[in-house]
């Protein structure tokens, strides 16, 4: 495998801004194709990018090797589930599902078609970010850890991008911010064996984990936090002191284009990749769990 045919699902801000052209610009993948709800849309965003508009999912899969998917996670879900069983590489966005019924059969199917799949975890294909990840989970030893993962996107007066979402606007910041806490803390602290919840202003979440191995873990989750109070910010401590999570160099495209680097490798040697479905699928788990504990 030299050049991997890869199509694009969702034509989005974050298709517009991250996918299409971090796919297009990629030197082991071509951007074959996009389809997206509005025809309009996806023609507009594949000529854009030297691509072709598709006018169906599955007339898209059948000219691809591999799929990308800049959708919201209930859509997600079922096409993704409908490329893997054409045989079609998977490169997702977080949360894999809002169900984890759902991402159970994604990932059945993922598994029965032998496809490789890598999840976008944009904190795990940051430069600077990952590094600390994977030096924190080699040395162990970290007794408990705390989150802030706070945005702005439905405070008042805020006009960002994703302002009109309508599906984190239904589902908060558990849904949309937890899985970037998890995709850090559970690496470097274990799964989660015990989950809970409680609910904080507007859509504020508190959540608090004890891992696998005992260590114990809290995070605060926001999306209307007001714009002065935003940010992300990760302490671990234990046997080695205290370490804190470096700030974010570079913006989303360096990382997605990572993550695409990944899914090569898993295609090519079939060796699955940390942040696969198995993962996403874990998560999905862990915050259906929390949203229960919240009702």
């Amino acid at each position: 495998m030299t050049t991997l045919r890869i199509g694009l699902l969702g034509t989005g801000f974050w298709a517009q801004r991250v996918h299409a052209p971090a796919l297009a610009a990629h030197p082991g993948v071509e951007l074959t194709g996009v389809w997206g709800r509005r025809p309009a849309a996806a023609e507009e965003l594949a000529h854009a990018h030297g691509a072709r508009a598709h006018t169906s999912p599955d007339e898209l899969f059948a000219a691809c090797d591999a799929v990308a998917l800049a959708l919201p996670p209930a859509v997600q879900a079922p096409l993704a589930t409908r490329a893997a069983e054409a045989g079609c590489h998977l490169l997702l966005d977080k949360p894999v599902a809002l169900d984890p019924d759902e991402a159970r059969v994604l990932d059945e199917a993922a598994s029965r078609a032998g496809v490789a799949s890598v999840v976008f975890f944009t904190a795990r294909f940051g430069t600077h970010e990952a590094e600390w990840i994977a030096g924190r989970a080699e040395e162990g030893g970290w007794f408990t850890a705390h989150a802030d993962w706070l945005g702005s996107v439905f405070a008042e007066g805020s006009d960002g991008p994703y302002a009109a979402s309508a599906w984190r606007r239904e589902k908060g910041a558990l849904w949309d911010l937890g899985p970037h806490v998890l995709s850090v803390l559970l690496p470097v602290l274990g799964d989660a064996v015990d989950v809970a919840a409680r609910r904080g202003p507007a859509d504020t979440v508190l959540l608090t984990l004890r891992h696998r191995g005992g260590a114990a873990s809290s995070a605060t989750l926001s999306l209307t936090a007001p714009a002065a109070a935003a940010g992300v910010a990760v302490t671990l401590r234990g046997a080695a002191g205290v370490s804190v999570l470096p700030r974010r160099q570079d913006g989303p495209l360096p990382a997605y284009h990572r993550a695409v680097d990944a899914l090569l490798l898993a295609a090519r040697t079939g060796r699955p990749h940390p942040c696969d479905l198995r993962f996403g699928r874990r998560v999905t788990e862990i915050l259906a769990a929390a949203e229960q504990a919240l009702d």
